[in-house]
């Protein structure tokens, strides 16, 4: 008998009883951000229309894939407890792949999920229909795979899986899945000692506010709960959040609030520009104000150019700016017309710049890259192989205008959206260790990286501590750019009363430190160091801290 058996068999016994308990208490369908529709409808839930897919949207019915092959562990089709029609749940893993080695709520309470180990390249399938809102790179999880659906009683859930090797991701952002449909592979990339399924359930949302259970009594056939986050058939912008779509990214309450539906619905264009960077832009833009003419001419709220609004989109063959909110009329003064525009000409630009990269004919950032393409047009990017750097409004407008973005996007994007970590209200500096911990195994990039986590694929010293103090303060500390900056930044404390998630600095010349990293405990640091290093293998990773360290707090 394998390990799933047994604790299903052990769980047996319960689970009617764990069900009737959650039926009990389980509210009405009539709270505010409910319709009276929760409960009605097929007994396979669907997602409602939110993101990309408003009116005419040629996207989304590109995004429905067939099922392949469904795992053939599905689980028992018990009546749900709270009858409504049967569940449509099948396991992560087929049963006799995998062993449970680590439940849920374990290490002092952080494991937020269930680690189910099996051999690397072992097929995952999804537990149930979806939307993908989430597929690749992620903190802590090397990779991870997110997918919101909605459960038979009418409750939004998401469903996470991590830990696959870049390769091992099978999805794509913005597809529809069905349950047994396979979407990924068994790895160990992240934070990991071996190939495992890292697997949890969220009710209300990963990125919408949700909370996560333990996944083995809804996997036996539970009712998913009321924990808080998104209503998913709710009419109120503010209860959907984004729920369904790559939209659920953007922080609750950072812009202003009749504009927040139209950000996470333009995070769903593409995957490769989110609801988050679109908000700092529009707040470098024109500070969400209405009416705006600059000087150059550039209008509304996304600061279009009219001859830019009109212009065709070779993605779809439609202009930039349509008729997003269904007036009738498409215009750069319409909240919705502009932010989904800004969001169709910023992937216009993405794809065409990560054609070129393929081409080998630009190299950098694609963001920063798009976001220069966005401010100096796409063809400054082309003439100059990556940032643009061909005149001197380049370099005093053009760059500023993509770091300050760069800078603010993490301050609009939900915690914990990118990976594992999510910091607690007055968690102070072991937070910092914890999140400079999701990084581990990043690779070094020369000036890579910053409060927004990696760029270019990687960090350095100074990127590295930016990001993980950023993150653990959930946004109130950003950090300068260099180490020498940085020093600057907080007090100074005893080497020998250095405490976790300190910065510890070193190799000292005249302008100051050139080496940055944090304190982890035990004489030890976690930095960002080049391969050649003699003091690590390169990347980010823990080594000794240096004789000539002094320290600085900043939390």
């Amino acid at each position: 008998m394998n390990a799933r058996t047994i604790v299903m068999s052990a769980l047996g016994a319960v689970v009617g009883l764990v069900a009737l308990v959650l039926v009990i208490v389980l509210p009405a369908a009539d709270e505010t951000c409910e319709t009276g529709d929760v409960l009605v409808g097929s007994s396979a839930a669907t997602l409602p229309q939110l993101g990309g897919d408003w009116s005419g949207d040629p996207r989304a019915a590109a995004s429905s894939t067939p099922a392949p092959t469904s795992n053939p562990a599905v689980t028992a089709t018990p009546s749900l407890a709270a009858g409504v029609g049967p569940l449509r749940r099948t396991l992560p893993l087929e049963v006799g792949t995998f062993t449970i080695s680590d439940v849920f709520g374990s290490r002092g309470g952080d494991h937020q999920g269930i680690d189910m180990a099996a051999a690397d390249g072992t097929t995952i399938y999804s537990v149930s229909d979806g939307r993908v809102v989430a597929a690749g790179p992620a903190s802590g999880f090397g990779n991870w795979i997110v997918v919101d659906s909605v459960d038979t009683n009418g409750r939004a859930y998401s469903a996470v899986y991590g830990h696959m090797w870049d390769s091992g991701v099978k999805v794509r952002t913005g597809q529809t899945v069905t349950a047994g449909q396979p979407i990924g592979m068994v790895g160990s990339a992240g934070e990991s000692s071996g190939p495992h399924l890292h697997f949890e359930i969220v009710p209300g949302g990963r990125f919408t506010g949700g909370r996560q259970i333990d996944p083995m009594p809804w996997l036996d056939g539970a009712p998913t709960p009321d924990v808080g986050g998104a209503r998913a058939f709710s009419s109120d912008a503010s209860c959907v959040r984004g729920f369904g779509s790559a939209g659920g990214l953007l922080a609750v309450g950072k812009v202003p609030a009749e504009l927040e539906i139209w950000y996470r619905r333009a995070g769903t264009v593409c995957p490769e520009i989110s609801s988050s960077l679109l908000a700092a832009q529009a707040k470098q833009e024109s500070g969400f104000r209405r009416g705006l003419t600059s000087p150059a001419g550039a209008q509304g709220l996304a600061q279009f150019l009219p001859g830019t609004a009109v212009s065709i989109n070779p993605d779809d063959g439609r202009p930039y700016v349509i008729d997003a909110d269904g007036n009738g009329r498409a215009s750069v003064w319409d909240d919705g017309d502009a932010i989904i525009g800004q969001a169709r000409y910023m992937c216009a630009i993405a794809h065409k710049i990560a054609g070129w990269m393929a081409e080998g004919k630009v190299s950098g950032d694609l963001t920063a890259l798009t976001l220069a393409g966005y401010n100096a047009g796409e063809g400054a990017v082309l003439a100059s192989g990556g940032l643009p750097n061909q005149v001197a409004a380049h370099y005093s407008e053009t760059r500023p205008y993509v770091t300050n973005i760069l800078s603010m996007e993490p301050q609009y994007r939900a915690p914990g959206a990118q990976g594992r970590f999510t910091p607690e209200e007055g968690g102070g500096g072991a937070q910092v260790v914890e999140a400079a911990h999701d990084w581990l195994g990043t690779p070094y990039v020369w000036g890579g990286g910053g409060a927004q986590g990696p760029s270019s694929g990687g960090f350095d010293g100074p990127g590295l501590t930016s990001a993980a103090v950023f993150a653990a303060s959930a946004g109130a500390v950003t950090l300068p750019r260099t180490a020498e900056q940085q020093w600057e930044a907080g007090y100074e404390v005893p080497i020998t009363k250095i405490a976790a998630g300190d910065l510890v600095f070193s190799d000292f010349g005249r302008l100051g430190p050139a080496q940055v990293g944090i304190y982890a405990g035990n004489g030890r640091m976690i930095q960002a160091t080049p391969a050649a290093s003699t003091r690590g293998g390169g990347g980010v990773v823990e080594v000794a801290v240096p004789g000539d360290a002094r320290a600085r707090r900043v939390l």
